[in-house]
């Protein structure tokens, strides 16, 4: 819903979340590749998190965007595992939409 809000079409979002899924990222700035596997590494091994992997977000995106992927990727992995753990259904509907979604 995140894509559809920043203004993405829906061939768009599906080819970005293909993209997003298959891992590679290569075609993305090199910055986003690291914070992506950052998220990766924070969601599935987060013991591994590392000082080389902070400071590599810093020297990326400073001190305040080091922490902006570290702040927005944990609250995304927390958030997914409680929807997950009350078994919450995704929202149909695009909320933030002018117009109602349509229906298939």
């Amino acid at each position: 819903m995140g894509l559809a809000v920043a203004g993405l079409k829906e061939n768009e979002i599906f080819d970005r979340e293909k993209m997003l899924a298959s891992g590679n990222w290569s075609s993305l700035p090199v910055g986003h590749q690291m914070a992506l596997r950052f998220a990766r590494k924070q969601a599935l091994e987060p013991w591994k998190v590392s000082q080389a992997d902070l400071e590599g977000l810093e020297k990326e995106f400073g001190r305040e965007g080091m922490w902006q992927v570290v702040w927005w990727s944990g609250r995304c992995h927390f958030m997914t595992r409680v929807a997950d753990a009350f078994q919450l259904p995704l929202e149909k509907d695009n909320v933030f939409q002018d117009e109602p979604a349509k229906k298939p």
